[in-house]
């Protein structure tokens, strides 16, 4: 996770909401992502798209299924479908989203079992480094409140 932080960190000093993702499988980083959508224009360039994205391109498309992914924030709704889509099996995440939380909120993708293909739900660990998360959020909530 502080390898998340630090990315997230990147992702804080280019305008964008301070995210960092990383997948692991079997205790290596195989993909990473910081937060993009908002100085590229492009809202699918989340953290966690942007590590599903390096994972595949780096050749891990077929282990994804094997793989843990950690992120600063609760994927979205849009992320947690990417996730669904290729399995990951695990999740792990700092700060929760309360309205489009793929987990936490009533759109909670992450743990559906209304998807047959999905197979099974990953198991989700929240609250990690949360207070580390947090105070990258209040550092990016203070930039929006700028004259």
């Amino acid at each position: 996770m502080h390898q998340c932080l630090s990315l997230a960190k990147i992702a804080l000093d280019t305008g964008n909401p301070p995210v960092g993702a990383l997948i692991v499988l079997d205790g290596k980083v195989i993909g990473k992502g910081v937060e993009s959508g908002k100085s590229t224009g492009d809202i699918s360039n989340h953290a966690e798209i942007m590590a599903i994205r390096n994972a595949i391109k780096n050749g891990y498309s077929g282990k994804l299924g094997s793989a843990q992914m950690y992120t600063t924030h609760e994927p979205c709704i849009m992320c947690s479908y990417m996730i669904r889509h290729h399995r990951i099996g695990e999740i792990v995440y700092g700060v929760s989203i309360p309205f489009v939380g793929g987990f936490s909120s009533e759109f909670s993708v992450l743990s559906t079992a209304s998807v047959p293909k999905w197979g099974a739900a990953p198991k989700v660990l929240t609250g990690i480094c949360l207070d580390e998360c947090n105070a990258l959020n209040e550092e990016f909530l203070k930039t929006l409140n700028k004259p």
